[in-house]
């Protein structure tokens, strides 16, 4: 049994909190505080069974702070604790339904009985929980299971009746609960047993917390059916969510309907919480999901969408991963949270479509270039978010991307390489950049362009560099005259001829010759 003990008298709080621990029962003081403002910030984050509160406090009274702990945690038991003096609070403590009040100095049997009542009392009601969920047998939970998946919600077999009845009184709501990612991140041959320790990971969770009763619905999805209070059901469900991410090497989501006093609400619920966790794709997994309706909106690819791919295939061929990134936010960055994944998945067919199309315009073929086995992404339907699909989509364009960017270094090296050779083998037909242009059949300025981003340097320069090459190869040659490899290489004018020689070479073909003994 937990206890949180409330006095703004320091050492009233310690004679509390040492008689307590020392009773003979099983408890344990979770928290101390000696304001009605600090004990709310501890029941945010600790299971209370009972509080011990002084009845007078400054601010915050103990009956202004039970009437809070009332709204927030209606289970909890109160006992209220005061002076002969305040005896007059008594009748308003009955109001806020507390159970139990002692008068200072509290006598430590009086102490003792009163958590021994609460305990039993505790121990009473746990039973009765447990009896109810354990009279749910398994073929009673499988025709509760059948009613909350009918399309008739009074259609309910007596006995379920029974059971939902009392939960209903104070009103009850149903979670599913879905393990995340079971499908295609543990082997087939490994599923079972991962699903079924997390399954008994989730039902000792939900035991210890009295969350209410655990259906299997599935290989990887239960149903909770609770009467929690909205409040503490929703801190509870995300600390069931932190306590399998810590203990598990999944992690789960949890979708929420809306509470209901009737057995149509139930129903509805139900519905509702299957809605929400189906929603995960779009907005994340690991996490509480309470609103599963949404727009009706069916993406499409708009004509600014197609601009947007228009785009998007600049970055890819410009190898501008930023950009890329940019233009799929901005795809899919929508209102599509009411879309069903088959129709998101429709958009992104037209996107890769639109892709292929362009890039077959320029000789590129983009399944065969990312292999993909067919012309649809197969692949994306195993994933369980919007954001894995987008993660799967960066990585498959940014691919591409470098793909087209490597096969296009690829190809301009191997034309540079053509280039030369051409220029080489030409050299002696006085070789031009108008002349060579025309050959590979570009401009001259685009040529121009591409030899000098791919080798640093111009087209002129390295013409007159190869060219002066060969000068100093045939020069080598005593046999040749110098005006003769002038003419051999294009120059008709001998002394312009001379004059460009030592420019390049730093000295005259004569001196050249000498220089090296020919």
């Amino acid at each position: 049994m937990n206890i949180l003990l409330v006095d703004d008298e320091a050492i009233d709080l310690e004679w509390l909190r040492r008689r307590v621990a020392g009773s003979h029962l099983n408890v344990q003081v979770v928290g101390t505080a000696n304001s009605g403002f600090a004990a709310l910030k501890i029941l945010e984050e600790q299971h209370v069974d009972v509080i011990l509160s002084d009845i007078r406090m400054p601010i915050m009274t103990g009956l202004q702070f039970a009437r809070k702990v009332r709204e927030l945690h209606p289970h909890v038991q109160i006992v209220f604790i005061s002076g002969h003096e305040d005896f007059g609070y008594a009748k308003e403590a009955m109001q806020v339904n507390a159970a139990g009040y002692l008068l200072k100095p509290v006598d430590d049997n009086e102490l003792h009985e009163m958590l021994e009542s609460l305990s039993a009392k505790l121990n009473r009601q746990r039973e009765q929980d447990r009896s109810m969920s354990e009279a749910l047998s398994l073929v009673s939970q499988e025709l509760l299971l059948r009613w909350f998946q009918s399309g008739d919600a009074g259609a309910v077999e007596p006995h379920i009746r029974d059971y939902l009845h009392p939960l209903l009184q104070a009103g009850a709501t149903v979670a599913a609960i879905e393990i995340d990612d079971l499908e295609w991140r543990v082997a087939e041959e490994e599923r079972a047993n991962t699903a079924r320790r997390i399954e008994l990971l989730i039902a000792g969770l939900v035991a210890d917390r009295a969350l209410g009763t655990l259906l299997m619905s599935g290989n990887s999805r239960f149903i909770l059916v609770s009467s929690v209070p909205e409040e503490r059901l929703t801190a509870m469900l995300e600390e069931l969510i932190a306590d399998v991410r810590g203990g598990s090497p999944l992690t789960i989501t949890v979708g929420v309907g809306q509470y209901a006093t009737d057995l149509r609400g139930l129903h509805d619920s139900y519905r509702q919480a299957q809605a929400a966790v189906s929603a995960k794709w779009l907005l994340g997994k690991s996490r509480l999901i309470r609103d599963g309706a949404a727009s009706s909106a069916r993406p499409s690819l708009a004509e600014s969408d197609d601009e947007v791919v228009d785009r998007m295939l600049e970055a890819i061929l410009e190898y501008d991963l930023v950009a890329i990134d940019d233009c799929l936010l901005q795809l899919f960055n929508r209102d599509v949270s009411g879309s069903r994944k088959s129709e998101i998945y429709d958009l992104i067919i037209r996107i890769t479509s639109k892709l292929h199309a362009d890039l077959q315009r320029q000789g590129e073929n983009l399944y065969e270039l990312l292999q993909w086995e067919s012309h649809q992404p197969v692949m994306l339907f195993q994933f369980e978010t919007m954001g894995d699909v987008l993660s799967w989509l960066r990585r498959r364009f940014f691919e591409l991307s470098e793909l087209l960017y490597a096969k296009k270094q690829r190809q301009k090296r191997k034309l540079i390489e053509e280039i030369i050779r051409y220029v080489d083998d030409h050299l002696e037909h006085r070789v031009t950049l108008k002349e060579v242009a025309a050959h590979f059949d570009f401009t001259p300025n685009y040529l121009g362009h591409v030899f000098k981003e791919d080798t640093g340097q111009h087209f002129s320069d390295f013409l007159n560099e190869r060219r002066m090459n060969r000068v100093c190869e045939l020069l080598r040659d005593p046999l040749l005259k110098v005006y003769e490899i002038a003419e051999r290489v294009g120059y008709k004018n001998i002394i312009y001829f001379n004059r460009q020689f030592k420019q390049a070479i730093g000295m005259s073909p004569g001196e050249y010759r000498k220089k090296h003994k020919i």
